[in-house]
């Protein structure tokens, strides 16, 4: 018997619910219920009935071909809300208020979102021509420098998967809608441990990323600089990687405390 088994077992039936979870949630890839028979140890009618229940309240859902089991809608709103309401926020505010001090242009703090990029929290600029986004707005995964970090970090079969059903929109004349193309944008942001997002979703606006270190080595987190192209281009953005990089440490250490 596996400690997952013995956890979800040994718990109320509500526990081992919130167990099954964790078991769903820790994995880069969608499983079946016989995957997740052996993963847990746990009879096939017991598991059937559990996921049924999740399912049925929206916190997981079955794939296209109705066999494998992902997080559901429900389930990664809660995670957004958890992220957006975090008792660490002023803690945060502060390293974004910090770092948009520091380079003069708006900081955004990030997370991944199914196949979106959702904004956490954002330090405007005080300079008179700025692009007014807020917490809670949404940029797709492909235009987004730190969408592109991202998927550099996901296995092979989880970014294919992802962007199977995250069709890659043209936004303006520079957003990458070929596949190849994405492709070595993403590796590039593997290599270099950045990403720019050079007019790609917004005409005239220019974005730096870095993730922000986990000590799981999985990052959902990330930490990004924007500016006018008037103001700043891509090669002058680079300037901004040590003041980025130094933040978003700042905010990793805010994680393990």
């Amino acid at each position: 018997m596996t400690t997952e088994t013995a956890h979800i077992q040994g718990d109320t039936p509500t526990l081992r619910l919130f167990s099954l979870l964790e078991v769903i949630a820790q994995k880069d890839e969608c499983l079946s219920l016989q995957g997740l028979v052996e993963e847990t140890g746990l009879p096939k009618p017991t598991l059937h009935r559990m996921l049924q229940q999740l399912e049925s309240a929206g916190i997981i859902q079955k794939d296209g071909d109705e066999k494998h089991y992902s997080s559901g809608i429900r389930l990664r709103k809660l995670a957004e809300h958890l992220l957006l309401n975090s008792t660490m926020h002023s803690a945060r505010r502060t390293i974004l208020e910090n770092l948009r001090a520091e380079v003069g242009e708006s900081c955004n703090l990030t997370a991944l979102s199914g196949g979106e990029i959702i904004y956490l929290d954002r330090a405007e600029t005080e300079a008179p021509l700025r692009f007014h986004l807020h917490a809670g707005s949404r940029v797709p995964i492909h235009c987004s420098a730190t969408g592109k970090l991202f998927l550099a970090h996901m296995s092979k079969p989880q970014r294919n998967r992802l962007l199977k059903h995250a069709p890659l929109t043209q936004y303006t004349v520079s957003t990458i809608t070929d596949p190849l193309e994405l492709e070595r944008n993403i590796d590039e942001a593997k290599i270099h441990g950045f990403a720019i997002d050079d007019e790609e979703f917004l005409p005239g606006l220019v974005c730096i990323a870095v993730l922000i270190p986990s000590a799981s080595g999985q990052s959902n987190l990330g930490l990004a600089i924007q500016a006018p192209v008037i103001r700043v281009t891509p090669d002058d953005a680079i300037k901004f990687l040590p003041a980025l990089q130094r933040a978003a440490k700042a905010l990793a250490r805010l994680e393990v405390e």
